[in-house]
């Protein structure tokens, strides 16, 4: 706190050598202070990007787990794939307790929200039936054509459409497709007992006509209109196959109407969900891939591709496999060229430009 003076002569030292001495120890501490905190700010921005990058990554790892009931299978946790490399479960034993209670739900039996099957047949129903089920005068011949899901609508059909004529139904014959060139037969795919068991108080089935009919020239109808309500159907039908004794219907697709009486509609839903029944070995095989995707666990993806061969035959399109593929389908299409269902006077990269093709394989995949 005290001043001390020291005269020095002036020719030793001038005013501006004199400034720099007393300045200069002042400005490197300036300096020093403005670097030091510089750095610290560096260093705080520096923590705190690095935070945010931890979190984000950590957000991006566990993103599924945030989406409520997402299960998708392109963004399984690392905690899902932890927990399956620990626990390896045999393909061939069905875990004893689900893994969490989304899982239960999923392999749960459903309900049907409450709704039961109503098969009550009405009175009037139910007397009619004894009396078509012991006729031996009326049959009738279906042949279903299309992929499973067509050919299963139109046996449904079938046998209502017989129970509207009184008629016993000959087993469906299932139309070789010219394309996939499939011969299975009704009993192949179906179980047929089952079937015939499950009908037999509503339509009369027989595996083929009687010796009594086997001879006789079956009246064969192709032009049956859309959605055809009963009373055509009795209208159209019933006196001939009193006179000749055998019909054959073909092209049944969509062409009964879904319109119809409440005892009908039944005998419908009878055989859709009742009668109709996959074969015993068809059972057994989906049986076991069931059991083998519960036991492994999800999640699963079913995915209907549609890339049959008449698919792109039907289409002017091609699957864009390899060249071997797409000139399979080049010459199958030049060969059949009435099962083109589109526009054929354009090129197919015209047709896959204006939509009108489906995805193919790498598409899907993509």
């Amino acid at each position: 706190k005290q001043c001390f003076y020291i005269s020095v002569p002036s020719p030793l030292i001038d005013s501006s050598s004199l400034e720099s001495l007393l300045l200069s120890p002042k400005k490197k501490h300036g300096a020093a202070v403005r670097s030091a905190g510089r750095n610290r700010r560096f260093f705080l921005w520096a923590f705190v990007f690095l935070l945010g990058f931890v979190w984000m990554v950590k957000l991006w790892l566990d993103f599924d787990s945030l989406l409520p009931e997402s299960k998708s299978p392109c963004l399984v946790s690392r905690r899902r794939e932890k927990e399956q490399k620990q626990a390896t479960i045999p393909i061939s034993s069905p875990p004893a307790v689900a893994s969490s209670s989304e899982e239960a739900f999923f392999w749960k039996q459903p309900d049907g929200m409450g709704y039961r099957p109503c098969l009550n047949f009405s009175p009037q129903y139910r007397k009619e039936s004894a009396e078509i089920v012991a006729d031996r005068s009326k049959y009738l011949m279906v042949v279903v054509s299309g992929g499973i899901n067509q050919q299963r609508n139109q046996i449904v059909d079938a046998v209502v459409i017989a129970r509207i004529l009184g008629a016993a139904l000959v087993v469906p014959i299932l139309q070789v497709n010219v394309i996939w060139g499939d011969e299975s037969e009704f009993s192949d795919v179906f179980d047929l007992g089952h079937f015939k068991g499950t009908l037999a108080d509503d339509v009369r089935i027989v595996s083929s006509l009687p010796s009594t009919h086997l001879m006789t020239r079956p009246v064969e109808e192709k032009r049956i209109p859309i959605r055809a309500s009963p009373e055509w159907i009795a209208s159209r039908y019933l006196k001939r196959i009193r006179r000749e004794g055998v019909l054959l219907l073909r092209g049944l697709d969509s062409r009964l109407s879904k319109d119809l009486p409440s005892d009908l509609q039944k005998l419908r839903c009878k055989v859709a969900f009742e009668a109709l029944r996959f074969a015993p070995h068809i059972t057994e095989l989906g049986n076991k891939l069931t059991e083998r995707m519960r036991a492994k666990g999800g999640p699963y993806l079913a995915l209907h591709l549609r890339m049959e061969k008449d698919v792109w035959v039907r289409t002017g399109c091609l699957p864009g496999l390899t060249r071997k593929y797409d000139d399979m389908i080049t010459r199958e299409r030049l060969a059949r060229p009435d099962l083109l269902t589109s526009r054929s006077n354009i090129t197919y990269r015209d047709r896959k430009l204006a939509g009108l093709c489906p995805l193919n394989a790498l598409e899907v995949t993509r």
